[in-house]
């Protein structure tokens, strides 16, 4: 039995119960509790927006925060007006984004890698993100003015970083239609540190103020955000959930193998082509407004998978809407803990998802080296 046998149970999702001998299942078994689920996750984010309106060192409460939204601010001081819609509301639509982002993101790579432990954090997307930010931020900004790319250059550069990264690790770690999951792991860990070594490089020329700028930023942080940058990393976001959709069922049939997915009709090159880029660009907007921030794309889908199922068709947006909340509820965390000062939210969902890491190895739903 290989790793991705004892990972993934050969199950399709869309076919007729479970493949395989002395299994039985019913086509639909867990669509009820995903579309429950779906629902829950939504009253869950709901919940962890009001959080982030209300948490900070401001004692701007979810009452008058809620009550503020409604009124369009008449019922605030001109002062909460100011914290509540420059500040903190821009702050929870960021995160928003950025959580399903990288819950999606992670989703996507662990269905095409048909691995749970597949993360961009994990696997050095995020890091080839970050070296392409990096650089626009020390080196590109008169190539970017010149090119008048402006406040988009950092997302480019970012998306850029992971779709390279994003696609050497697919072309190392797979061999005629499998993927080997300690290559995938050790190239993801090697892919990584080189881009960490790059990146080191660029913050070696940096001034003193890209330092700064630079040292808060590589822990991650929602700190910056500003409406511009909301709709200019939504944009991108956005467009790569929609792929979702197309997407889902494909995964689906690639839980099988590519050679069956094929056989079902599914585009299988396209199918990867279009989760690499989806996957690129979602990770590269994230990363280009929030710095790094780890564990989000693994945490999500994998406790989502053990609840509804893998069906991608709701593991997807189920993702999505965690990973907002998850991230929602560390930034209000990175908030309050040490306020009035403010902890880099990479350091509260690491020491959250660190150990949740080691539990997944632990459990032997992890990889085994051939």
């Amino acid at each position: 039995m290989t790793a991705t046998d004892k990972v993934w149970p050969p199950f399709a999702p869309g076919l007729r119960g479970w493949v395989g001998p002395g299994r039985r299942g019913v086509p639909g078994d867990r669509a009820a509790r995903a579309r429950a689920a779906l629902l829950l996750l939504s009253v869950l984010l709901a919940l962890a927006v009001c959080v982030g309106l209300s948490a900070g060192a401001s004692d701007v409460s979810a009452w008058e925060a809620g009550l503020g939204l409604v009124t369009g601010g008449e019922a605030l001081s001109a002062r909460d007006r100011l914290i509540l819609f420059e500040i903190r509301l821009p702050r929870v639509a960021l995160g928003v984004l950025v959580g399903a982002a990288l819950a999606f993101s992670g989703a996507v790579m662990q269905g095409l890698f048909r691995n749970p432990l597949a993360d961009p954090g994990i696997v050095g997307v995020s890091s080839g993100a970050a070296l392409g930010a990096v650089a626009v931020i020390v080196l590109g900004g008169p190539l970017a003015a010149a090119m008048e790319l402006g406040v988009v250059a950092l997302p480019v550069a970012a998306f850029l970083g992971a779709l390279v990264t994003t696609a050497l690790l697919y072309r190392i770690a797979t061999r005629a239609g499998r993927t080997s999951v300690p290559t995938l792991l050790l190239a993801g860990i090697a892919l990584g540190a080189l881009a960490g070594a790059l990146t080191g490089v660029m913050v070696f020329v940096a001034d003193d103020g890209q330092l700064r700028e630079l040292t808060f930023w590589s822990l991650g942080s929602l700190a910056g955000a500003t409406w511009e940058k909301v709709f200019v990393a939504g944009a991108i976001i956005m467009a790569s959930l929609a792929a979702g959709l197309w997407l889902a069922r494909g995964l689906d049939a690639l839980a099988l193998g590519e050679a069956v997915a094929g056989h079902l009709g599914r585009p299988v090159q396209m199918l990867k082509h279009v989760s690499i880029a989806a996957v690129a660009a979602a990770t590269g907007a994230a990363v280009s407004v929030s710095g790094g921030i780890g564990f989000v794309g693994i945490v999500a889908p994998h406790l989502l998978r053990l609840l509804i199922g893998p069906s991608h068709r709701y593991l997807l947006p189920a993702s999505a809407l965690l990973g907002a909340s998850l991230l929602l509820m560390a930034d209000a965390a990175a908030r309050v803990l040490v306020a009035p000062a403010e902890l880099p939210i990479g350091i509260v969902t690491g020491s959250i998802g660190a150990p949740f890491f080691l539990w997944v190895l632990l459990r032997g739903r992890g990889f085994t080296v051939d």
